[in-house]
């Protein structure tokens, strides 16, 4: 069976501010048609506010994607969150760790169901990261945390 983890390190974060940022709820197949029609460079990075890992390499990912956004680069961050974090939890995470990118719940609970519709070779683990576009047929998944430079690295790939 296919459980979900973080590396080594697990955050929990008790928060109740609001934000502004709505975070949208997706199913895997609304999230997989979406990435499938996608005519620009796309970065879908899965993680989770519990995640040390994960929220270490989200700054170097917005970074890049804001250094890139004249090359159509977007990014956009989905949270594996228990279905009680949603959306009060990873909303007040978000803007305690000022996330700017576009957040979305991932609704499913199942991740021998969800991961191989993203990675035939996911097992789960996160942070992981698919680096997709269409137009040139470059596809790129990542299933570990990324250093900034390979974040960079990989995004200039993605807009070749």
């Amino acid at each position: 069976m296919v459980k979900l983890f973080c590396c080594f390190f697990s955050l929990m974060v008790l928060h109740t501010n609001s934000f502004e940022q709505e975070i949208k709820k997706m199913k895997i197949d609304e999230l997989k048609n979406y990435i499938e029609k996608s005519d620009h460079p796309l970065i879908i990075n899965f993680w989770a506010t519990y995640c040390v890992p994960c929220i270490h390499e989200i700054p170097y990912f917005q970074t890049d994607a804001e250094k890139y956004k004249n090359d159509g680069v977007e990014l956009m961050l989905v949270s594996l969150d228990l279905p009680d974090y949603y959306p009060a939890r990873i909303s007040s995470f978000v803007k305690k760790e000022n996330f700017s990118a576009s957040i979305v719940w991932l609704n499913e609970t199942n991740a021998d169901y969800f991961c191989p519709k993203i990675d035939k070779q996911w097992t789960g683990g996160i942070p992981s990261t698919l680096f997709i576009n269409n137009k040139t047929h470059y596809r790129k998944f990542f299933e570990r945390q990324l250093t900034e430079p390979q974040v960079e690295e990989n995004i200039k790939a993605l807009i070749k």
